[in-house]
């Protein structure tokens, strides 16, 4: 019981570590530089820095009250737990653009565009490595991709975007829109390199000596589904072995793996846990089935 309170207990440093430098990187990239040059990033960041431009209100406010309704979403789909880390999270943002002063870095528009876009995108990838997100539009790309399977969360994404940096060529000014752009990609290059090119599912193998608790906490608490392997130890610590071994393979998304993997460890901190990116898949639970 000490080493499993001890474990989680170091996760919820570490997560929350992750969190508060995402939130801090994230303000550095927003304050810093793009702000006063009237640049904007895609998702619910673009929209609130779009509004904050036009009707010269702190931005702040937009960039919490647009992300209320994913936050919900997020409660519905994802669990209670990231609702309220992802709901921490981004009212630590607003609170942060509010009452933290940076000042200007550069005037020159390039140096802007891309180093404003690089500290946005490291700002949200350490928050999903926290297990939260600093941005709603990630929690509605993904539901409409469930919904609708012919579309990837990545394209889900490029379609919104591509009406936000419209309205922001149609209000800004083109310039603005294509440095904008250029943000964007800047910040979107930036969250995959430090999530390691984590796609929208990730697929988790599980080999373990207590497979079967694991499989019933997967299913039962998390409400994901599982495959079961059988499969022998060939070689460990003691030097060569033949025990028979069930091994657990389950998919989820890029944002329900912190909560599994503690999930995992809690019950086995030697379990060996093997991450793999899948683009996208068909069929299967792949939907989080209704926990009682």
């Amino acid at each position: 019981m000490k080493k499993k309170s001890t474990l989680f207990q170091r996760t919820i440093i570490t997560n929350t570590l992750l969190t508060v430098l995402g939130i801090f990187s994230a303000l550095f990239g927003l304050k810093g530089f793009l702000l006063s040059s009237h640049f904007i990033d895609g998702g619910v960041t673009g929209i609130s820095m779009l509004l904050s431009n036009i009707f010269g209100i702190p931005i702040s406010i937009p960039i919490f009250v647009i992300n209320v309704p994913f936050l919900w979403l997020g409660y519905k789909k994802l669990g209670k737990s990231f609702a309220i880390r992802s709901t921490m999270a981004i009212a630590g943002l607003a609170l942060a653009l509010a009452f933290v002063p940076i000042p200007d870095i550069t005037s020159d528009k390039l140096l802007t565009a891309a180093f404003g876009g690089i500290f946005i995108g490291v700002g949200i990838a350490l928050a999903i490595r926290g297990g939260a997100v600093l941005d709603g539009t990630e929690i509605a790309a993904l539901l409409v991709s469930k919904k609708a399977q012919i579309f990837k969360v990545s394209d889900v994404i490029l379609i919104l975007n591509v009406f936000i940096f419209t309205a922001a060529a149609l209000s800004l000014g083109v310039e603005s829109a294509l440095y904008s752009i250029l943000t964007y990609l800047a910040a979107s290059k930036m969250i995959d390199f430090i999530l390691n090119g984590l796609e929208q599912y990730t697929g988790i193998t599980v080999i373990s000596t207590k497979s079967e608790l694991i499989r019933r906490l997967i299913t039962h608490q998390l409400g994901r589904g599982v495959t079961i392997y059988q499969g022998k130890s060939g070689f460990g610590k003691d030097g060569e072995m033949n025990d028979t071994r069930d091994i657990v393979f389950t998919v989820a998304t890029r944002l329900e793996v912190p909560a599994i993997r503690q999930v995992i460890l809690e019950v086995d901190p030697k379990a060996f846990i093997v991450l793999q990116s899948i683009e996208d898949t068909t069929g299967g639970l792949l939907k989080r089935k209704g926990l009682h």
